[in-house]
């Protein structure tokens, strides 16, 4: 199958199954996972099973919370996902550090990888990474010279001084030239990201997988955009917020959820001909096949929260500017390959927005069941425009799942599904990979059939979470053949 045909936007439209694992989550010597040969051993296997899809989760610098979903840049990889092997390979990297290694090991390393290649790296290598700040300088000189900032500093943007906070001209000459060396080397580790990213991006390509990203509607606060484009956002004339994003209480929250990032000026974004916008499509679309975007909703309208309040209760809904984002984003870049997460409470609004624009909304199967048969989740109500998955990364393992479930709610799941006489996670698999929804996910520890005590997230919680990994001693032998068949049994194999 061709690159191309691959990332077109009729990708969507066609019977598929993937694998939900982020890059931390791979095997290997350091502290996470990366970019470096175990990804592409996961590509081969993913293959091996019949998939033709990788989803992951969001890839930019992670902030104090490790969540990838806060990060200081929405355009950056973050330096931990760069492998090392493939820099020892290039002759910039003597040796990687002695397994297990620290993120510490990971940065102490990069550095020296990034003498080496001042001292050995080729003509082409050197023009290579000229053509590359060159193609990105859109986003890349801001975050280079925020980080650069930020190390300096150890302090939010908006506690800088008022030159730096404020982008005067003069103050930004200053601490480009003060700041001239860790720019540069920003730069480069920028440079080696999207470059380890492509060799990957290639081998998926070779083997038939899309890549599937994420990208989160709203952005940190602490972040090199906001930094660069105050303009866009609710804040005060000192870059602090004014309002902040959540939503507000519900059945899972008596207090809702107060986010706390910085809300758009949608009059702004339009005013810019949605700039921000456009910029970060075009860094996504080339990181990335597929691309979901968390909290669809908030493009029909968002919930405003004052940010001296400390719930999410007092707060308001407002109109968003989604319709006319996305009609400038498609004359921009044609139909996009987006996925709507569309979880939670839906409006009719919301749902016609999603449809307009041709995007498939999430399903959920462990959220099937327990109350009736109007359920929207249940497999007899999905729809072809749908992602189905037995879980995601914020459900607990779908064994986890179902041991917890109260003996009267698991019995009613097993006489939904038959009574099947396969153990759990498989009759949920079965069922999803068996649904009307083109798209198929399986999360990693679904396939491998982990119990809760390997969920890659708890929301509502701050510690724990994030950190999961697998090994390949969990993969059995027969595995891939097994998934493999039921990817063919389903009509989900890939195209000869």
């Amino acid at each position: 199958m061709s690159s191309d045909a691959m990332s077109s936007p009729d990708v969507l439209d066609r019977r598929r199954a993937g694998l939900l694992l982020h890059l931390t989550s791979l095997p290997g010597a350091g502290a996470n996972g990366d970019l470096g040969w175990e990804a592409h051993n996961f590509v081969n296997f993913a293959a091996d099973c019949g998939f033709t899809l990788w989803q992951m989760l969001p890839v930019g610098p992670p902030q104090e919370s490790g969540s990838p979903y806060q990060t200081s840049s929405v355009h950056a990889g973050w330096a931990q996902l760069i492998g090392l092997e493939p820099l020892a390979q290039a002759g910039w990297l003597e040796a990687a550090p002695p397994a297990p290694f620290s993120a510490a090991a990971r940065t102490r390393a990069l550095r020296q990888a990034h003498v080496g290649f001042q001292q050995h790296a080729d003509d082409a290598a050197r023009r290579e990474l000229d053509e590359f700040h060159a193609r990105h300088a859109y986003w890349l000189d801001d975050y280079a010279l925020f980080q650069a900032i930020h190390d300096e500093r150890h302090a939010p943007w908006w506690e800088w001084p008022k030159g730096l906070r404020s982008r005067d001209s003069r103050a930004l000459g200053q601490a480009r030239k003060r700041l001239a060396e860790p720019v540069s080397y920003l730069v480069w580790e920028q440079f080696v990201f999207f470059r380890q990213w492509q060799a990957l991006h290639d081998h998926c390509a070779e083997r038939g997988v899309l890549l599937f990203g994420d990208m989160p509607i709203f952005v940190a606060h602490d972040s090199a955009e906001v930094w660069a484009r105050p303009q866009d956002f609710d804040l005060t004339e000192d870059g602090h917020t004014r309002n902040v994003a959540g939503v507000p209480p519900d059945y899972f929250s008596a207090t809702g959820q107060r986010w706390g990032n910085p809300l758009y000026l949608w009059d702004r974004l339009a005013k810019s001909d949605y700039k921000f916008w456009l910029d970060r499509m075009r860094t996504q679309l080339a990181l990335f096949d597929i691309v979901r975007i968390d909290h669809f909703r908030g493009f029909e309208a968002f919930w405003e929260i004052p940010a001296d309040q400390e719930t999410a209760i007092h707060g308001r809904w407002v109109p968003a500017g989604g319709d006319a984002l996305f009609a400038r984003l498609e004359r921009e870049f044609g139909r996009l390959p987006l996925v709507a997460e569309d979880l939670g409470i839906i409006t009719d609004a919301v749902t016609a927005l999603r449809k307009k624009y041709r995007m498939p909304g999430m399903k959920i199967l462990q959220f099937a069941f327990g109350s009736g048969a109007d359920n929207p989740y249940l497999p007899f109500r999905h729809s072809r425009d749908a992602v189905v998955y037995t879980g995601t990364h914020d459900n607990d393992t779908t064994l986890g799942w179902h041991q917890s479930l109260p003996e009267a709610e698991r019995a009613e799941v097993d006489d939904y599904l038959g009574q099947p006489g396969e153990p759990m996670p498989w009759p949920l698999i079965r069922t999803a990979l068996g649904s009307r929804a083109n798209l198929a996910i399986l999360p990693m520890q679904d396939a491998l059939s982990l119990d809760g005590e390997h969920r890659m997230n708890t929301p509502g919680t701050a510690e724990g979470n994030w950190t999961w990994r697998f090994s390949w001693e969990q993969v059995t032998p027969e595995l891939p053949a097994r998934l493999e068949h039921l990817v063919q049994l389903y009509g989900r194999a890939p195209e000869n």
